[in-house]
């Protein structure tokens, strides 16, 4: 089991029985999405632990071989480059002890949901479904699926049927609107249940998108 990353946290309440760890996106940190807790939480869920956990810094290719941090190295955006597939299967592995880790605290795989956004959704997926073990839910934000091509071979019958909330910006010039809905349109393709939502933005969240998230998560809270 790979080293433990480190972490942001916050409890919504005591002694927390679900989990949610959410991966940030490509240069950012733990503390990107932390302030979306109060946005995101309804009054009457049960406690929630949000682990937010800091991605390795690493030099990307895209960006000039500038260290930051990144769940895997981007040698360019388009749909035909070359991925980097250890560095993809190092996130999973970090991300498969982060679960362990709520486990040990006592939350169970399936109260556990994984999330992320751009680079970190791309884990979430990759990771989730990969999951030996039944997980609450999976949470991809304009992203994609990477190494999508073992997915058939490698994926988990325990998360066969797991809920994907998918959602993407019409205007992302970043992971572009195609790379999304084929990703939703393979994923349907293996018999995933995805929840899609598109929204007129680029690449970033909307208070729509949280509504609808908040929606999503709380049918699977109660």
């Amino acid at each position: 089991m790979p080293e433990l990353l480190p972490a942001v946290e916050h409890e919504t309440a005591a002694s927390p029985r679900h989990s949610i760890i959410w991966l940030h996106g490509l240069g950012a940190d733990g503390h990107d999405f932390a302030p979306v807790v109060p946005e995101l939480v309804a009054a009457d869920w049960p406690a929630l632990r949000f682990v937010f956990p800091h991605a390795p810094v690493r030099p990307v290719t895209v960006n000039g071989g500038l260290p930051m941090r990144a769940w895997y190295d981007i040698v360019g955006f388009d749909l035909l480059a070359q991925q980097d597939e250890a560095g993809i299967r190092a996130s999973i592995a970090a991300t498969a002890a982060l679960i362990a880790r709520e486990n040990a605290r006592g939350v169970p795989d399936e109260r556990i949901f994984l999330a992320g956004f751009s680079q970190g959704g791309a884990i979430a997926l990759a990771a989730g479904l990969r999951h030996a073990s039944r997980l609450a839910g999976i949470v991809a934000l304009s992203t994609y699926l990477p190494i999508a091509d073992t997915l058939a071979a490698e994926r988990s019958a325990a998360n066969a049927d797991v809920g994907i909330f998918q959602a993407h910006g019409s205007f992302d010039p970043v992971v572009i609107p195609p790379r999304g809905s084929a990703s939703r349109d393979l994923l349907q393709g293996l018999g995933y249940r995805v929840d899609w939502h598109s929204y007129p933005m680029a690449h970033a969240v909307c208070a729509e998108e949280i509504a609808d998230l908040r929606r999503w998560l709380g049918a699977r809270l109660s």
